[in-house]
């Protein structure tokens, strides 16, 4: 496939997944953003800066060259938090998709710096243990790319500290699953600390849970 034609691919995937946040309960007007990475041409597409998510179209997301950090010619203003995707594409070839959500549950566990801890079988199964909560970091240069991979799990996502919510995957859609299930298990554990102490997931039970999910489960 040309490099045209994954790069358009591209546009409309992420596209889609940018329009799913409000759909999915996950942001509130213009307070999230989803980008993808298209190795065959080097380039990033992502959403614009404060554009309403009813607007966006495949057309008007904005085109970025990886290695330069260029916005490609008579494209809108990205999203304020490029340079974050930027730098974790940079650092993890494994990355097709970067997603950013203040999603209330999770950000609500990310305002009291406190992890969500692995106590259910949701939570094994997508994460593979706790989904960490990184201390405050300030949003200057490469602060938060860097937070988030001094910080991040086994699992594809993080709270930062008095912020909000990334995750990530190999593809556009893997990265707005992983979103899904931040904010639901968030919801979740929120619910179980008004009943107790939620009860951890032993870490060989969690193992298993993990190993069944990734090699078995699905078509």
């Amino acid at each position: 496939m040309s490099s045209s034609a994954t790069l358009k691919s591209l546009r409309e995937e992420v596209c889609w997944a940018n329009k799913m946040l409000p759909k999915a309960g996950l942001v509130t007007m213009h307070s999230g953003n989803v980008s993808g990475f298209d190795p065959v041409s080097g380039r990033v597409v992502i959403k614009p800066s404060g554009m309403d998510y009813e607007l966006i179209t495949p057309e008007n997301l904005v085109e970025v060259d990886l290695e330069s950090g260029e916005v490609m010619a008579h494209q809108l203003k990205p999203s304020v938090d490029l340079s974050h995707h930027l730098f974790l594409y940079r650092h993890d070839s494994s990355l097709s998709s970067v997603v950013h959500t203040h999603s209330n549950y999770a950000t609500a566990f990310a305002a009291v710096h406190r992890s969500i801890p692995c106590a259910l079988t949701a939570i094994s199964d997508e994460f593979g243990g706790e989904i960490p909560c990184t201390p405050y970091i300030d949003n200057e240069g490469d602060h938060i790319g860097e937070g988030i991979l001094k910080y991040r799990g086994r699992g594809p996502a993080i709270l930062l500290g008095n912020h909000g919510v990334f995750t990530w995957g190999n593809s556009v859609a893997g990265a707005l699953k992983a979103a899904v299930m931040v904010e639901d298990v968030a919801k979740t554990m929120y619910l179980a600390f008004q009943l107790g102490a939620p009860v951890p997931i032993a870490q060989q039970e969690v193992e298993k849970w993990w190993d069944r999910y990734h090699q078995r489960y699905g078509q």
